[in-house]
This record gives structure tokens, sequence and C-alpha cells, in this order.
């Protein structure tokens, strides 16, 4: 960490990930992006633990329709525990995938923004297709997901491991080329980001435990309040604005990102 790079800094890269975190624009990559272009850098394991506010904006948002849920699968109801079991199942291969090459892609894929620029152009293009093509939707409800589909969204979950190609991007795409309505894939990935983000935030915090120190954990502190803020309002406001617009916006922004990331690293020589 750069210490002259004060508080500000922190602020900012929170104010990010709250911002992109939900969105299908890679979170991670628009960070790591910051970082390389703009000198906006902290400890990589800043940007793992500052998604626990991301994560406390959705117990928020959905703390009434958690509660419902737990409620629901402790009496016992069908419906709640097909539903947790289809979280699971859609989180699976991601954990497996992302524990066994965690060192590699913080290793050298966060270090690549070429890699970064190309998922977030590439990927744009994709979500631009997938949301523009004229498909059958079969599952409007993601509490009823069947678990095949769960199981596909969590194979399709395993390409954000590339930063720059977003979780929730690949979610979505992974679940409306199956059938999913826009509306539904959208608030399945909020519940599948529960687990995953808890289990990264978790697994990370542990391997980096020696390394956090006081003037870290401000840091962190206030990028998590900032993640927080601005990923409830993301939330509150993302199911709506998916209904009404689609995924078209997201995929627009990742092209321009990602086309202006790599005509500036060629410019710059990169």
């Amino acid at each position: 960490m750069n210490a002259d790079q004060g508080l500000f800094v922190p602020l900012i890269l929170g104010i990010l990930e709250g911002l992109t975190e939900f969105l299908p624009v890679s979170s991670t990559g628009h960070l790591l992006l910051a970082g390389h272009f703009f000198g906006l850098t902290q400890p990589e394991t800043f940007i793992v633990l500052i998604q626990l506010g991301a994560i406390l904006a959705i117990v928020t948002i959905y703390f009434a329709r958690l509660g419902v849920l737990i409620r629901d699968a402790l009496t016992g109801k069908a419906y709640a525990w097909r539903f947790t079991l289809s979280v699971a199942l859609a989180c699976i291969p991601a954990v497996i995938a992302g524990v066994l090459l965690r060192d590699f892609i913080q290793g050298a894929l966060w270090h690549s923004p070429m890699l970064i620029c190309v998922s977030l152009l590439l990927g744009g293009f994709v979500l631009l297709a997938v949301d523009r093509m004229p498909k059958r939707e079969i599952y409007d409800d993601a509490y009823q997901y069947p678990w095949h589909l769960a199981l596909i969204i969590g194979l399709f979950q395993m390409l954000s491991l590339v930063p720059g190609v977003s979780r929730s991007g690949a979610t979505v795409v992974g679940a409306m080329l199956f059938g999913a309505s826009k509306r539904s894939a959208a608030e399945f990935t909020f519940f599948v980001a529960l687990p995953i983000m808890t289990g990264a935030f978790g697994y990370d915090l542990y391997k980096s435990r020696e390394l956090i120190d006081a003037s870290i954990a401000l840091n962190v502190a206030i990028g998590f309040a900032a993640a927080f803020v601005v990923g409830a309002i993301v939330v509150r406001f993302l199911l709506a604005f998916v209904a009404n617009y689609g995924f078209a916006p997201f995929a627009w922004w990742r092209i321009v990102v990602g086309g202006g990331g790599i005509i500036a690293l060629l410019m710059l020589g990169q």
C-alpha cells in the first residue's frame, strides 16, 4: 500500500466496488484497471475484503425475504430447501476452482490489464447478443429454478474467475441462455453472491491475516462502508431497471471501458 494516497483512494475504490459488484460489468476488473491507469492502488487483499460491505447490502435489502426463507426451511417447506440447494449447487464449481486457482488468478491474471480489457470488451458483446437474442423464457421465478439450471449457472460462474468477465454477468448469461427471464436471472445472482462472496472474504482474510495491520484495517473499513452504501442503492433499484431496459446498457458500458482501455494500453505501449 502506498501510504501517500491517504483515505481518498479506499473511499473511491469502495464506491466503485459498490457500484459495479452487482452489475454485469466486473467489479474486480474495474478496481484493477483503476489501480493501473489512475494509481488508485491498495493491497490485493483489500479488493476481496471490501466485498463484505456489498454482501451486507444484499442482506439489508433482502433481510425480510431471507428471514422468510430461513423460517420456511426450518419448518420443512419444500420450496425453501429446493431453493437453498439450488443456490449451493450454483456455488460449488466456482468455489472449487477459486480455491485451487487462487494464487494463479491473483498472481498472474490480476496483473494483466490487457486481459482485463479484452474480457470486458468481449463480455460486453456477448451480453449484448444474449440480451437481444429471441428466446423463450421458461423460468420467471428465481425461487423455482430447477437443479440442472442452477448447476449450469454455476459452471458459467467459473468463467468469472478471469478478471473482467464478471460474476454477475456470467451467471446472468448462463441463466438467460437456458430459459431464465432477465429479472429472475438478476435476482438469482444476488443470492448466489451471498455464499460466494462470504466464502471469498473469509478465505482471503485467513490467507492474508498476517498482512493486515491497523493502517490496512482503516482503509478496509472506509472501503467497506462506501461499498455498503452504494451497493445497497444499486441492489434496491437494479431489478426494476433490468425489467425495463434489459442488460444492453451494461453491455455498452463494458464495451466502452474495455475498448477504451485497450486503446490506452496500446498508446502507452503496454
